[in-house]
């Protein structure tokens, strides 16, 4: 069952909706304090040749889904770079296990039970639902590139490790 309420999403986006830029580098600041291998993933899209719009949604996401954590008032471990790479790993393998199908319903089955399984729920179908509308954008201006799957991969990526991460009690 996941921690983050519909509520605390709301909340999030709300409240980093309003956010000035100065307010915005505030929380990114602590951000570096708290979760600085969050950061580090959405910074590293710079290096993967993601182009300034693809680390824009990424950051959005990372600010939101990290409001959101502080909504809940609940204490989060810092989240590493190794629990990173697991559960980037095995969204990948998963993904790619789905796509090896010859059935499009066993594919699409198996994709949907990953994030099924995902806690986080509401989180998850905010970042889905951004992500969704970010490539959209894209879509409709004929400005695809190879890398805009990099942004999606890393805003879930946030949030499978949110939802995987063992509350400090």
């Amino acid at each position: 069952m996941g921690r983050i309420s519909i509520g605390n999403v709301a909340a999030a986006v709300s409240k980093v909706g309003a956010m000035s830029s100065s307010q915005q580098v505030a929380l990114i600041d602590e951000i570096t304090k708290t979760q600085p291998n969050l950061l580090a993933l959405c910074l590293a899209q710079k290096a993967l040749g993601v182009r300034n719009g693809g680390l824009e949604h990424t950051l959005k996401m990372l600010l939101t889904c990290y409001q959101a954590m502080k909504e809940t008032g609940l204490s989060w471990p810092v989240i590493s770079e190794v629990e990173q790479e697991r559960h980037m790993e095995h969204m990948v393998t998963t993904i790619s296990f789905a796509k090896g199908f010859r059935s499009q319903k066993l594919s699409n089955r198996t994709t949907r039970k990953f994030f099924d399984a995902i806690p986080e729920q509401p989180l998850l179908s905010y970042v889905l639902g951004e992500s969704r509308s970010w490539l959209q954008q894209i879509a409709e201006r004929e400005t695809e590139a190879e890398t805009d799957k990099f942004p999606v991969m890393a805003s879930l990526n946030i949030v499978n490790c949110i939802a995987h991460a063992m509350l400090l009690t």
